[in-house]
C-alpha cells in the first residue's frame, strides 16, 4: 500500500454572498473530487488548536500528524531550517516580508508577489546597509524571508502582526509594539529610505508593478522545535514537495525526503502536473508522498475568488486526476486544506476544514462532493486534527 497526502492550502472558506452563498470549493468544477467523495470517507477536522494563531505552521503540523501544542515553537524557526539558517543560543529569528505600504495602508503583504530573483537583490542591499554582527537577512522564496538577530532576545516579547492580516488597513496601529519592539521598529524604519530608489523598485514601477516600500517583521522564534521523524512516528518513509519554505522546513524536521521538482511554485503558475508526477515517482523509494499546493491560499489572501476557484479546479484536474489514474499499485489518498482562507477575510481563520480519504480499503460514508457543507453533513469531526494522519494510514 502506498499513501499520498494532498494539502490544498487555504482551499476552504466562507460562502460568497454575490455567488449564491457558495464557497469556492462549491463553485469549483471538480469531477474527480466529486467521484472520490462518492467513493470515500469525508468529514471535518480541527487543525488549529484553540487559542493558537490560525497559521499554516501549526495547521500543516497537524495535517502531517504532529501535535502543534507539543511541537510548535514559532514559524520563523521552521522556515529558517528550510533555508539552512542555524539558530544558536542567544539568537532570534523573524519572518521578514517584503511589503507595499502606500499612504499609510498595507496595499500588499507580498509586494505584488515579487519574484525571488528581485527579492534576493533587495535582501543583498539590506545586508549591506543594515546587516552587522547583530543582524543578518536571508533570502527565502518570493516575498518570504528571514531576519536573524543576535543579542536581542527581548524582541521575542514584542507584539507583532502578520501583514496578510491587515490588507487594505492603516498600518500605524499594527507596527510592532510592547516590550522589545523598539529594535524591530527601528529596523523597519531604516529599510524605507534604502528601498525608495532601489534599482529593483525602479524597474518594477516602470513595468507598472508594486514596489517594495518596507520590510515587515513578525513570527518570532527563539528555538528550533524538535520532532520525531515521520518514519519513527508512523513506521513509514515519506517524501514532500512544496513551493514554500515552511513546508520544506517541516518536512526536513520530520526527516522526509524533500523533492526538488522543476516548475513547482507558490502561485497559479505552479506546474501541477509535474508536481504530482514527481511525487508519485518518489513512491518507488517511499511509502508516503506529501503534495503541498500553495496557490489557493495565495488567491485567498488577494481576495481573488475566480483565481481561487481556478486553483482548486487545477488541483482537481491535474493532481487528483493523476492520482486516480495511477497504475503503480494500491494507493490511498488524503486531501484537505490546512486552514480556511476566506476570500472576504483575505487571511486565515481557525475554523474546521473538510477532509477526504479515498482509495484501497476505504468505505464510503455518503458524501456527494468535497465541500465544507458535504463534509459537515457526514457528522464526522476529527479533533484534535493531528489524529487524522494515524486514521488515514491505519484505515
Amino acid at each position: 500500500m502506498k499513501f499520498c497526502v494532498v494539502i490544498a492550502d487555504g482551499a476552504s472558506g466562507w460562502p460568497l454572498p454575490d455567488r449564491d452563498n457558495k464557497t469556492c470549493l462549491e463553485l469549483a468544477v471538480t469531477p474527480n473530487l466529486d467521484r472520490m467523495a462518492g467513493q470515500g470517507y469525508e468529514g471535518m477536522s480541527v487543525t488549529v488548536p484553540p487559542g493558537m494563531e490560525p497559521g499554516s505552521a501549526p495547521a500543516c503540523m497537524s495535517v502531517l500528524g504532529y501535535d502543534p501544542v507539543v511541537y510548535y515553537k514559532g514559524r520563523s524557526a521552521i522556515e529558517a531550517r528550510s533555508v539552512g539558517v542555524p539558530i544558536n543560543k542567544g539568537e532570534v529569528t523573524f519572518r521578514c516580508n517584503l511589503v507595499t505600504v502606500l499612504e499609510g495602508k498595507m496595499v500588499s503583504h507580498s509586494a505584488g508577489h515579487i519574484s525571488t530573483q528581485e527579492a534576493d537583490a533587495i535582501i543583498g542591499t539590506l545586508n549591506e546597509e543594515l546587516g552587522s554582527q547583530e543582524v543578518r537577512f536571508y533570502t527565502g522564496i518570493s516575498y518570504r524571508h528571514i531576519c536573524k538577530m543576535e543579542g536581542h532576545e527581548e524582541t521575542l516579547k514584542a507584539i507583532c502582526t502578520p501583514p496578510h492580516d491587515i490588507t487594505d488597513q492603516p498600518v500605524a496601529g499594527y507596527l510592532p509594539h510592547g516590550e522589545g519592539s523598539g529594535f524591530l521598529r527601528e529596523l523597519m524604519k531604516k529599510s524605507v529610505p534604502l528601498l525608495a530608489n532601489h534599482p529593483v523598485n525602479i524597474e518594477r514601477k516602470k513595468a507598472g508593478r508594486l514596489p517594495v516600500t518596507t520590510i515587515w517583521l513578525f513570527w518570532a522564534s527563539g528555538q528550533v522545535p524538535e520532532m520525531p521523524a515521520f518514519q519513527q512516528a508512523f513506521g513509514l518513509k515519506a517524501a514532500l514537495t512544496s513551493g514554500v519554505d515552511l513546508l520544506r522546513g517541516l518536512g526536513m524536521m520530520a526527516g522526509m525526503e524533500i523533492l526538488h521538482i522543476e516548475g513547482v511554485t507558490d502561485n497559479l503558475d505552479n506546474d501541477f502536473a509535474a508536481q504530482v508526477s514527481g511525487a508519485l515517482e518518489s513512491l518507488d523509494r517511499n511509502d508516503v508522498a506529501v503534495i503541498h499546493i500553495e496557490a489557493p491560499d495565495e488567491m485567498g489572501h488577494r481576495g481573488a475568488a475566480d483565481d481561487k476557484i481556478k486553483a482548486i479546479e487545477m488541483i482537481d484536474k491535474e493532481v487528483m486526476g493523476r492520482l486516480m489514474a495511477w497504475k503503480g499499485g494500491d494507493l490511498r489518498v488524503l486531501v484537505m486544506p490546512d486552514h480556511p482562507t476566506p476570500v472576504k477575510l483575505k487571511t486565515h481563520c481557525a475554523e474546521p476544514v473538510p477532509f477526504l480519504i479515498w482509495g484501497r480499503g476505504v468505505k464510503a460514508n455518503g458524501a456527494a462532493r468535497f465541500t465544507e457543507l458535504e463534509a459537515g453533513r457526514t457528522g464526522v469531526m476529527i479533533e484534535p486534527g493531528y489524529r487524522l494522519m494515524k486514521i488515514f494510514l491505519e484505515g
